[in-house]
């Protein structure tokens, strides 16, 4: 341990340490090695030690993530990693705790344990991997699958309505919300080392492409030719300016969005972003965009709030009441009221 700390006393690690002895194994030109990679950048600057980092995951393609980086993981079941990992921190409130999930396994059979994560804001870093299908088990369509999507189990077209996670995620409480894409590595390692430093349920949705089954269902926000247009990169304090020559602005009419012409001249009138002192109505009205085909769609952070967490709440409390009672006594306690004893 002493040659990974610097003159500063500060730990210092690399990427390197980060990498286990287990080979990815994803599909070929799956958008997962992306996330991998960006995850893998960022955790050394941290400061965290590998002992303190616990990845947890459930049941899919991005479920695998545990095996690929060498810190503390767990391989828990379909849609159950936000209560394993909730387990987790609460037991030892100084780990770093990660969720890997996708939209599966994180929005079907696990979207009540993800929306009750949310609203007690506990101290975890959620990442969903949105990919519009059922990867792993071969082609079924998802939460998020889009409506009318043709899959193996909707070969007419799907008739539901999609989910949209970071609406989700904002209307559940998470103090941290955000979204990114796997085709946009700068954007992606930015966005997950500011959830990754967030205090509180920090959220990020992230647009993965699937080769297999799904190939394309994200290419209009990463087509060279395409994606200027139809993205825009969400930075605090700034207007919301895209397109191909970064000539158009979303502003706000008082109703709803409309798209300008971006005028250096009007830059006092236009609509800016703020993450940390944002309303409720404005971030919903942003993540609703992406399901709006005459709009952009907004990458970046929706929310970022500093809020108490159920971690430090619950020592919290747990300390008052000692003050109060004093320290408890197990075998006191099996023993009070009525008890018998079987002979």
């Amino acid at each position: 341990m002493s040659d990974m700390i610097d003159k500063q006393g500060k730990l210092k690690l690399e990427i390197k340490d980060f990498a286990s002895d287990q080979d990815p194994r994803w599909c070929p030109g799956c958008g997962d090695y992306a996330v991998l990679s960006q995850m893998k950048k960022i955790l050394p600057n941290l400061g965290t030690p590998k002992e303190n980092i616990v990845f947890v995951s459930g049941i899919g393609c991005s479920s695998r993530f545990p095996y690929y980086v060498d810190v503390f993981g767990l391989h828990g079941i379909h849609g159950r990693a936000p209560v394993i990992a909730s387990g987790i921190k609460l037991a030892n409130p100084n780990l770093k705790v990660f969720v890997f999930t996708g939209d599966g396994d994180g929005l079907s059979i696990g979207g009540n344990h993800f929306i009750h994560l949310c609203r007690r804001n506990i101290d975890i870093t959620v990442v969903l991997f949105n990919n519009r299908i059922y990867g792993l088990t071969k082609g079924q369509y998802s939460p998020t699958s889009l409506k009318g999507q043709i899959t193996k189990s909707s070969p007419y077209g799907t008739i539901e309505n999609a989910f949209n996670p970071v609406q989700m995620a904002l209307a559940s409480g998470a103090s941290f919300v955000a979204r990114s894409i796997d085709r946009n590595p700068k954007h992606l390692a930015k966005v997950l080392d500011a959830a990754s430093r967030h205090k509180g349920t920090s959220f990020v949705e992230i647009y993965q492409n699937c080769v297999i089954f799904n190939d394309g269902t994200f290419s209009k926000y990463t087509d060279s030719d395409k994606k200027k247009d139809n993205i825009i990169e969400m930075n605090p304090g700034e207007p919301y300016i895209f397109g191909a020559n970064n000539d158009k602005v979303l502003n706000w009419n008082g109703f709803d969005f409309d798209i300008e012409d971006y005028d250096t001249t009007k830059e006092d009138s236009y609509l800016r972003h703020d993450e940390r002192h944002g309303h409720a109505s404005m971030e919903f009205m942003l993540a609703s965009m992406s399901q709006n085909n005459n709009l952009p769609t907004p990458i970046g952070i929706f929310r970022h709030e500093n809020d108490a967490t159920y971690d430090d709440n619950l020592i919290n409390q747990i300390n008052e009441v000692k003050m109060k009672k004093g320290v408890g006594n197990l075998k006191d306690l099996l023993f009070s009221g009525n008890t018998w004893t079987v002979e």
